[in-house]
């Protein structure tokens, strides 16, 4: 009797241990989340000295970096490279932190994590597909500098030239056609970008490929 008393004491007592941990740490997640959307170096690195780990992740696999890549961090970013958060990282959905930096028109993130050796021709999905979402010509422009393949397909074929074609980002357009972007690359349906802009009645596009020789 006493023995079982001793046992159930004995893991009461551990459960008790393993819980204040746990519970600190979502403490300090927390905390560096918020951090990291108000740029507050001070307090990452306080929170990593504390334990926090750089590469931890969110219930979609988004790393502390790939969180301040998407917020627009710069200043947190650095901190989190210094303590060793790995550059090329992928969440659930096989995005990395250049894609975030790149879709959100952080120019000096993506410079940032070019310097620091971001992988730009990825397999699949690319930050150039992601940079022509947001259609910054300038973080394009910085992504060619840096390697990328201007007519680099996604899974479905969707090139760079596509996705801005999609968007209506005509400026991204008229770029990438002076860059030689290939205008007739088909998706695995069989759309070009002219049927894109066609379809989307973007008359102006449409010219920028026609005279480009685009077919349909």
């Amino acid at each position: 009797m006493h023995q079982l008393i001793a046992r159930g004491l004995i893991a009461l007592w551990v459960a008790t241990l393993l819980s204040v941990p746990t519970a600190a740490f979502a403490g300090a997640y927390e905390d560096v989340i918020e951090a990291i959307k108000r740029d507050d170096p001070a307090t990452v690195t306080q929170l990593i000295n504390r334990g926090v780990a750089p590469d931890t992740v969110d219930a979609n696999g988004n790393n502390l970096l790939i969180i301040a890549a998407r917020e627009g961090g710069l200043a947190v970013l650095r901190i989190l490279i210094a303590a060793h958060a790995r550059v090329d990282a992928v969440n659930s959905a096989g995005e990395n932190a250049l894609m975030h930096a790149a879709m959100q028109g952080h120019l000096e993130i993506v410079r940032y994590l070019l310097v620091q050796g971001a992988e730009v021709n990825r397999a699949g999905w690319n930050a150039l597909l992601y940079a022509a979402v947001k259609g910054d010509v300038r973080i394009v422009r910085l992504l060619l500098a840096y390697g990328a393949q201007i007519d680099a397909g996604a899974p479905n074929g969707l090139t760079a030239l596509m996705m801005a074609v999609r968007e209506g980002h005509g400026e991204l357009v008229e770029f990438l056609l002076r860059n030689h972007a290939d205008p007739n690359l088909t998706t695995d349906t069989g759309l070009t970008a002219l049927a894109l802009a066609h379809k989307a009645d973007w008359a102006p596009i449409v010219a920028l490929l026609v005279n480009a020789g685009a077919k349909q």
